[in-house]
Formats: C-alpha cells, structure tokens, sequence
C-alpha cells in the first residue's frame, strides 16, 4: 500500500510541473502584461515599468520562472488586487465553507445514487428503473443555476422551509474553531447554531449534488446490470448461496469500481460547479469568492484557485486508488 502511494505521489510531480508551465505562459501572455492586469486600463507606461520592476518582470524568462516555481511551491500566491490581502489567506478564509458543502453535496449523491442505482438495475424495466433514470437524465439536463433559482423559490421565498441565502442566521453567536459551522457547533456544544448551520446548507447542497446523484445513479445502473450477467454470480447464486451474500460480495463489490472512478471525477468538480450554487445562495466560500474575481480581473486570486483546484484533483486521485485497492486487492500488484 505504502509503495503505490509513493508511485503515484511520484507521478504527479510532471503533472504539476506541466500546470505550472501554462500558468507561467497564461500570466506573461496577458494582454499588456500581468502590471496592466494589476493596475488597469489607465495604467501609465512608467507605473507598468515600476511594477515591472517592483515584481521582477525585467528579469530572464527561466529566473521569472524560478522565481514563480518558488512562490508557489511556499504556498505565497500572492496578493488580490481587489481585497489587498493574501490570496493564500483568503482561501483559507473560505475554504471551509466550500469544502464543507461539497462534502455534504456528495454524501447526498452518493447515499442515494448508489442505492438507487443498485435497485433500479434489480428491478429492470419496472417503475424504479424508469423514474431514476428519467430522473437522472433531468439531474443532467438542468444547469445548477437554474436548478438552484427554482428550488430557493420554492423552498425559501414561497414555502418558507429553508433559509434563502446565507451560512447562517444574524444574529447567531457561533465560536469558530476549525471553520465548519454544523462541525464547531457540535463541537463547542452549540446544537443551536450547528442546527441552524446545517437548515443553511441543505437547498445549496441538494442543487449542487444533483448532477453528481445523476451520474452516480446511471453509473451504478449500467454496471450492476453488468456484473448480474457475470458467470461469477451465477455460479454464487446456484451453489446457493446466501442472496445477501452474493448481492453485498459478488455484485456491489465488483460494480463499484467504475462507480468509485466517476465518484472521484465528480467531486473534483464540484467545486467548479460551487462557484455558481454559491452565488445563488450567496454562501460565502471560495465559489463566491471567484466570482468576484473574474468580474474584478483579480489574476493572483485566479492562479491561486487553478492551483488549488489541481491539487484537489491530486488529493481526490490519490484517494480513488486508495478505494481501488480496498475494494479490488489485485490493483496494488499494478
């Protein structure tokens, strides 16, 4: 186990060099040069040269590189040129409310997707397998947004069941300890406010996870049907044995494979797809947070998001080959 985390360790070091590279070219192919971007459109030819200067643009291209390689490698993104402060501060900022509604947008998709998707393929043909895979396809079809704007119409502006936007109610005295709300509120005893924090999150994360219960359902579907036909299973089923035994064993175990793939996927892609449910809902994590940046031309802030999102992607891949040995114990032999 150990040697295949190192080798895959190992192996995404060109894939990082690689992202480097292009950001390296993105910035200094900027239209006027990242001292333009930073000053703006009314930018003096001797305020670009001072900044130039101040940033080490002046400098050889392989320096600049090093330079950049070193900064980003000690964490240092540096500053946004709307708020004035680290990037790397804003992040951590906002990276717990990000991070928490994509967990809680997965935990969503996958406790129903693969459920679902495992009894719509036992029941083929029947009224299940119909309505989730209609219902898959309209989870696919919809976009977030608009997805999002119906349910906040709904639920929180007609009905009034959910709060309409926000993390948390005003007015509410929460001690902040890792940065979770629903987690420090159990954690400093504070049920109230974990209460409220969790009302909070539900409609943002039912939209957010409903492309990826879509994608689970079909993918769990498609490679249950699959394994039934198996020589395997029923070989299990005519030695007979135990029908739980062969559907937990023989069939879930081998479907989830794929499933596990597409799981890993999807919730690197979530946080692309938090940028919008977080506008919504004007939940304020790191979604928001870019958002604000695109219409602000903040370049730092956007290289350190493009960072960022590639090292979730290395985390996330890392973890799938992890499940992948657990769940088939022959993929450590490759």
């Amino acid at each position: 186990m150990l040697r295949l985390v190192v080798r895959r360790l190992l192996q995404l070091i060109p894939t990082l060099l690689g992202l480097s590279v292009l950001l390296f070219v993105w910035l200094n192919r900027l239209p006027g040069g990242p001292a333009s971007a930073i000053l703006g459109e009314r930018a003096t030819p001797s305020e670009v040269a001072r900044i130039n200067r101040a940033l080490g643009l002046d400098q050889p291209v392989w320096v600049q590189y090093w330079r950049f390689l070193k900064r980003i490698s000690e964490l240092d993104l540096g500053t946004s040129t709307r708020t004035r402060q680290p990037v790397w501060d804003e992040f951590v900022l906002r990276f717990p409310a990000t991070v928490e509604l994509s967990i809680t947008a997965m935990i969503i998709a996958i406790a129903v997707g693969i459920p679902l998707g495992y009894l719509a393929a036992r029941r083929r043909g029947g009224w299940l397998d119909v309505a989730s895979v209609s219902g898959s396809l309209f989870g696919i079809c919809v976009p977030v947004f608009f997805l999002g704007m119906i349910l906040k119409g709904i639920f929180a502006v007609q009905l009034h069941v959910f709060p309409s936007y926000g993390r948390m109610t005003t007015g509410i005295d929460a001690t902040e300890v890792t940065g979770f709300a629903v987690l420090d509120g159990i954690l400093t005893g504070e049920l109230d406010a974990a209460w409220d924090a969790l009302w909070h999150l539900i409609l943002p994360a039912v939209t957010l996870a409903s492309i990826p219960l879509a994608v689970i359902v079909r993918m769990t579907r498609a490679s249950v049907l699959e394994v039934l036909g198996e020589d395997y299973v029923r070989t299990a089923e005519s030695k007979g044995l135990e029908k739980s035994v062969v559907r937990l064993r023989h069939v879930l175990r081998n479907a989830l494979l794929p499933v596990v793939t597409a799981i890993g996927l999807l919730t690197g892609s979530l946080l692309s797809g938090a940028v919008l449910t977080e506008s919504v809902f004007s939940f304020n994590g790191i979604g928001s947070f870019i958002r604000l940046a695109i219409d602000a031309r903040d370049y730092p802030v956007l290289v350190g998001f493009i960072m960022f999102i590639t090292m979730v992607y290395v985390v996330i891949n890392l973890l799938v080959d992890l499940a992948y040995s657990l769940i088939d114990p022959r993929v450590r032999v490759n």
